[in-house]
């Protein structure tokens, strides 16, 4: 029986830990959907635009899992990222041990795109989902995330993936 893996990609976290709304809301659609005998594997190491604290991002994306009580038997290592694309190169060395894993991609509403043609490409011979949480940012904050995400779909179209 080939088992399902929920997979939360990193998110902005302050200098001393305190989770984002952006990963918060990841984590919860993430809580929501877990069921037991899933696994989970949490992304995010550390990055100027995302983390600068002293712990990786899956250190303090899996205690805010753990708080609400998920066990720690249903973390699988974390994948020590820095963006997208090494989210990905990361994650399929961790599921290449599991038969036929059903991966399940949790990320921002404003990220589905640009995640799944990444996603699809370096982990084509997986079956993959994607669940895209929802967000509570202000209009112009989401207005430049949605360009950033733009511009970067239309250089992988341009360019390839780089991996």
């Amino acid at each position: 029986m080939s088992k399902r893996i929920l997979i939360v990609l990193g998110s902005p976290n302050s200098h001393d830990g305190e989770l984002s709304s952006i990963a918060k809301n990841r984590l919860d659609v993430c809580f929501k959907t877990f069921v037991q005998d899933d696994l989970i594997l949490c992304t995010g190491g550390w990055g100027e635009h995302f983390n600068t604290s002293n712990r990786s991002h899956a250190y303090y994306a899996k205690e805010y899992l753990l708080e609400k009580g998920i066990l720690e038997s249903s973390f699988l290592e974390p994948a020590l990222s820095s963006n997208t694309v090494d989210d990905a190169v990361k994650i399929k060395e961790i599921v290449s041990d599991f038969k036929e894993p059903k991966l399940l991609v949790v990320t921002s509403d404003f990220h589905l795109d640009r995640t799944k043609l990444i996603f699809k490409e370096i982990l084509k011979k997986y079956t993959i989902e994607f669940l895209g949480a929802g967000n509570d940012l202000l209009k112009h904050q989401l207005k430049i995330i949605v360009e950033h995400e733009k511009k970067s779909i239309h250089k992988i179209i341009k360019n390839g993936l780089y991996y």
